[in-house]
């Protein structure tokens, strides 16, 4: 493979992550605000991605990765999320201290390391937030049986399988609340004119705006 920058593999990350919500190719504007950073310099990097053969990208109409491109980018997704289950499984690290440490660990070039990674955590499927980990070949193995708990209905039973948001506000306050991976709940109640859910856990009842519920999947029983 290409050797990238940290910059250039972080744009591809971005333009991947971005492109698993939306079909078609991924706006200047919307990779802009994902990066944090102006529409000047992410036209910039585009070009010079798309001179790499990473991407195709056409002025005013957005970019979209090219096979190498995406190569690239699930390459650098599987180094992250094996970094985050080797930092919460073997150094006890909690679910919401990892993200940041695995953004540097991502980088390291060697695929050696990662193989012997992958390898002595035992070809782990999912990271520690639930999100499936792609394979040395980078397929991604779909997680059956998954929806958001915004879609559950009053009396399921089931349990948590990820999140879909992983920042660390949000997977602190899950941690208050005594959510994890793992833990079973039922639906109590949903309320229609606001979407807002009620569950049970650990003998507790627990209220979610529908905006938290959208951020949480889990696997009906």
């Amino acid at each position: 493979m290409l050797r990238l920058t940290q910059s250039e593999e972080n744009y591809l990350k971005a333009i991947f992550t971005l492109s698993q919500d939306v079909e078609g190719s991924i706006s200047t504007n919307d990779l802009a605000e994902k990066m944090a950073t102006k529409a000047s310099s992410v036209t910039d990097m585009l070009k010079k991605l798309c001179e790499k053969d990473l991407l195709e990208y056409q002025k005013y109409q957005g970019c979209e990765l090219t096979n190498l491109g995406s190569a690239h980018a699930l390459a650098i997704i599987r180094k992250h999320r094996l970094w985050e289950t080797f930092l919460v499984d073997k150094l006890s690290f909690g679910w919401d201290e990892v993200h940041e440490i695995a953004e540097q660990l991502e980088h390291i070039q060697s695929t050696e390391l990662t193989d012997r990674l992958d390898e002595f955590l035992g070809f782990p499927k999912v990271d520690p937030h639930g999100e499936p980990i792609p394979g040395k070949d980078g397929r991604i193995e779909s997680v059956s049986n998954r929806i958001l708990l915004s879609e559950a209905s009053v009396g399921m039973k089931a349990v948590i399988m990820g999140v879909e948001d992983d920042q660390t506000e949000f997977l602190q306050y899950l941690n208050k609340i005594g959510l994890h991976l793992g833990t079973p709940i039922e639906v109590l109640d949903k309320l229609s004119f606001d979407g807002s859910i009620t569950i049970s856990m650990d003998d507790r009842q627990v209220q979610f705006s529908i905006t938290i519920a959208k951020q949480i999947s889990i696997k009906p029983l």
